[in-house]
């Protein structure tokens, strides 16, 4: 006689599959809302929201690419001087009478071009990204003061790229609606596609990922490039909403970026990222900055603000993957 054994799985539940960091800064977002919502009765106004997904929308766009770098272990500083070189030379050209369409590709381009440099001399020529993006980012934003002479670009109000800038949907801006669209594709490109589990996979296992056949170079290369194409999308939003394009844009918005997906709940060491975490990070960043301002808090405290809750977000990264983890840091202390 041959005895069946029937073995019964368990399958894991939403809270034990979840990303706990993200739910976590999930309930930090509610909570931010509640405070500045009590203390200021215009943050919780339809013009106010709308106002703060327009100021969020040019951080997340970027801060979804970046989402992918910091997954594979690596970084990119580089974007903030990308979205001013982008930002001022949109304005450049479109003073020397090119087609908005046109300008537009060519930003992107450009963006495009400086994330490819970027991820050659760090995936191909083996110079650690934050090298190398710590010296493209001077280089970058002193090619742009170089071509403005220091001084803000402005843009006719009647061109397509300013319009772009200006336009509404359903109430809230095309910028708005640009950065759930970028965030819902990179949702599904990272969790749904074969080249998300291999940046997955380059974060936590890279030998491992490249002996299966996976051309890890290029995959890194691939991350950066999408940053840059993404922050030479955010110099042109950035232009379009100011109407003016200046190479001192983008002062700090690598932190910004940064803080975005590491409070989100990507490992800043590679190998977990999550897009609903860094819609989640953005949001915070954006609701900090926001918050203050209509509190009549000093506009120079945001930063300092922005840098402190990086450095939790850091601190909770090294201390373990989950807040259960972290308790257990301190109780053993």
């Amino acid at each position: 006689m041959t005895a069946t054994i029937s073995v019964r799985t368990e399958t894991p539940s939403w809270w034990q599959r979840c990303n706990k960091a993200a739910v976590a800064m999930f309930g930090v977002t509610v909570a931010l809302f509640l405070v500045f919502g009590a203390a200021s009765p215009n943050f919780l106004t339809f013009a106010n929201l709308s106002n703060l997904a327009t100021q969020v929308a040019i951080t997340l766009i970027v801060a979804v690419a970046m989402t992918f770098v910091i997954t594979t272990g690596q970084i990119d500083l580089s974007v903030g001087s990308t979205l001013a070189f982008v930002a001022a030379g949109t304005a450049e050209l479109l003073q020397a009478g090119l087609d908005s369409s046109l300008v537009i590709v060519i930003g992107l381009l450009a963006g495009l071009a400086w994330g490819l440099l970027n991820g050659w001399l760090s995936a191909y020529q083996k110079i650690p990204s934050f090298i190398v993006t710590l010296a493209t980012m001077s280089i970058i934003r002193g090619l742009a003061q170089l071509w403005t002479q220091g001084f803000s670009v402005p843009i006719d109000a009647r061109l397509g790229v300013a319009q772009l800038g200006s336009a509404k949907f359903f109430g809230f801006s095309v910028l708005a609606w640009i950065a759930i669209i970028t965030v819902l594709l990179g949702g599904v490109l990272l969790a749904k596609t074969p080249f998300g589990n291999y940046v997955n996979g380059i974060g936590s296992q890279e030998e491992s990922v490249r002996r299966a056949g996976v051309r890890t170079a290029r995959i890194k290369m691939i991350t950066l490039a999408l940053a840059g194409l993404a922050a030479g999308a955010a110099g042109i939003l950035t232009a379009a909403r100011l109407g003016s394009g200046s190479s001192n844009s983008g002062q700090g918005f690598e932190l910004t970026v940064i803080a975005a997906v590491v409070l989100g709940g990507t490992n800043l060491f590679g190998g977990r990222g999550t897009m609903t975490g860094t819609a989640i990070g953005a949001v915070i960043t954006g609701v900090i900055a926001n918050g203050l301002t209509l509190l009549g808090v000093s506009p120079f405290l945001t930063p300092i603000v922005t840098g402190l809750v990086l450095i939790a977000a850091i601190w909770v990264n090294m201390r373990g993957r989950s807040f259960a983890d972290l308790f257990a840091h301190l109780v053993r202390r």
